[in-house]
């Protein structure tokens, strides 16, 4: 009886996805990218943080990957899948960089891919990628790691919480977003994204 009362009085999930304007989109978005914000929704929603209790935060989506997203985070909030942060990254100035040190998950920014060959829009700049965790998942490119904190990460044999494997991997390949984490020499784990790219 005890457990089904906690249970009970546990706040919901309660997605909520709302449309966005340019003003809130902030630094990550600026003129001459690929989609207006008019393509793009805020999934609000609860999810569970590293403290063992539940948090609400936000990502901004492409309108069509806001159902997608909903499914995945609903299934990692049954599951209590720990997550740091999840704030849109305007709140970080549009910065991958600081974003990524505050282990902060996050979707939509206008930026360039950071790959190497030429010049392309990353799938971040279309919403429809979502980097998770990026501390407990590094992006190794190039012999760098990605935030520098992830260092402490790159032996994923030990699993830990928050990190990128079974119940994570397996929420986002539920609806079809393959991971990044398979990327061959240049694993990106924090990466999951609608396209593969």
């Amino acid at each position: 009886m005890a457990l089904l009362l906690a249970l009970l009085s546990l706040p919901p999930f309660a997605p909520a996805v709302v449309p966005v304007t340019q003003a809130q989109l902030g630094a990550s978005y600026h003129a001459g990218c690929p989609v207006p914000p008019s393509q793009l929704r805020l999934v609000r929603m609860g999810y569970w943080g590293f403290d063992g209790k539940p948090h609400r935060g936000g990502l901004v989506v492409s309108a069509g990957s806001a159902p997608d997203v909903v499914k995945v985070f609903g299934r990692l909030y049954a599951a209590r899948f720990p997550i740091r942060r999840m704030r849109p990254i305007a709140a970080y100035g549009g910065s991958d960089e600081r974003s990524m040190a505050a282990d902060n998950t996050s979707a939509f920014n206008c930026r360039y891919a950071v790959a190497s060959g030429p010049r392309r829009w990353s799938v971040h700049a279309f919403g429809q990628a979502i980097d998770v965790n990026p501390v407990e998942n590094p992006y190794l490119e190039g012999g760098k790691v990605r935030p520098r904190a992830g260092a402490a990460y790159l032996d994923r044999s030990r699993s830990r919480p928050g990190m990128a494997e079974g119940t994570l991997v397996d929420a986002f390949a539920a609806v079809g977003w393959p991971w990044g984490g398979r990327w061959s020499g240049t694993p990106d784990y924090q990466h999951f994204s609608a396209t593969g790219g």
